[in-house]
């Protein structure tokens, strides 16, 4: 390595980073996310605003005096077309996403950039992150929270991927290459953002996070979360369902811990896609010994048994988790390797 080379790994400094941020009416929030990203520390960036055709005013009233904004029009419609018009034009080694209505804290794109310079076996950086709403977050969002930060390294966000997307879409900085291999993302019948993680986890890119809170993330009833149909839950479970059959599962038939609605929603889901579910694992004693899709339900001790398929962990409510976690390790099942969680 020359001694160029070492003094960049140093800094960072040299590195241009460019930023991809889609808008469409990005209203009341859009000046504000724009501006965390034009006062990072790490200040060799470009901010590509890729307006997907807005009919407010938000993007016409920025501040367009920093040179480093720049403002096309989308090539199509939507916040892929939109995503993927940014891509194209992107300059920097680095690529990060961000959303028009977050606020990057300001070290953000330094801290991403140090980390992802420190571990170059990494490919794609997320962060820690804090959910916020001008009305408060409460319970749910809370647990979301604490999941999401509690998700770092490589192997973790590996087997974890099939609870929720352990990255944040709009808090993450790729390698240029990383992203180049993706070929950006897809217009599928599920959430795009969770499509291209599950394509960079089964292309066996690392991704992982530093342990820092760097990015708020806006709760608000407009968010695309919560008017795009591609984001329902049973998109993600379908989105799930196919790349547990069709690249993790290599195949192989499978057990459902849980025959409630999501056990049985997952076991339609892996039908469809090819799968083979060979039966269910339930701790309620009324559902022990039936039967439900016409398979048999186990009891709980069915795990001492060995070898037996992989088996899939179709229980999402709080607190669930752990206890079955908890459990596996006792009855010596590693996670990624003799069971997952899918819920």
């Amino acid at each position: 390595m020359n001694k160029r080379h070492a003094a960049v790994l140093h800094s960072g400094s040299e590195f241009l980073v460019s930023v991809v941020m889609p808008v469409h009416n990005g209203g009341e929030y859009l000046a504000t996310a724009v501006h965390s990203i034009l006062t990072q520390t790490h200040t060799r960036l470009e901010l590509l605003l890729v307006d997907d055709h807005s009919t407010d005013d938000a993007i016409a009233e920025l501040d367009r005096s920093d040179s480093r904004l720049h403002i096309f029009k989308s090539k199509g419609r939507g916040v892929v077309s939109a995503s993927n018009t940014g891509f194209d034009r992107c300059r920097g080694d680095f690529i990060a996403r961000m959303d028009a209505d977050d606020i990057s804290l300001p070290r953000r794109l330094e801290i991403q950039l140090q980390y992802l310079q420190k571990n170059p076996q990494i490919d794609i950086a997320g962060c820690c992150v804090e959910i916020f709403s001008d009305s408060g977050v409460m319970g749910g969002f809370r647990r979301y929270q604490d999941w999401l930060n509690s998700v770092l390294e490589p192997d973790q966000v590996h087997n974890q991927i099939f609870i929720e997307c352990p990255m944040p879409n709009p808090a993450t900085m790729f390698r240029r290459t990383a992203f180049e291999r993706l070929e950006g993302y897809r217009d599928t019948s599920w959430p795009e953002d969770y499509d291209l993680f599950l394509r960079a986890d089964t292309a066996a890119m690392k991704m992982a996070k530093p342990d820092l809170v760097l990015f708020r993330w806006r709760e608000h009833a407009d968010r695309l979360t919560h008017t795009d149909a591609r984001y329902k839950r049973d998109r993600f479970m379908q989105a799930k369902s196919h790349f547990l059959v069709q690249h993790r599962l290599k195949g192989d038939p499978v057990i459902i811990w849980g025959a409630g609605e999501s056990g049985k929603r997952i076991h339609d889901l892996l039908l469809e896609e090819g799968g083979e579910v060979e039966g269910f694992i339930e701790v309620h004693p009324r559902r022990i010994g039936g039967r439900k899709r016409g398979l048999p339900v186990w009891a709980v001790d069915k795990i001492q048994q060995d070898p037996l398929p992989m088996v899939l962990v179709a229980v999402g409510s709080a607190g669930a988790r752990s206890e079955i976690a908890t459990f596996m390790q006792t009855n010596n099942k590693v996670e990624g390797s003799d069971y997952l969680f899918v819920a």
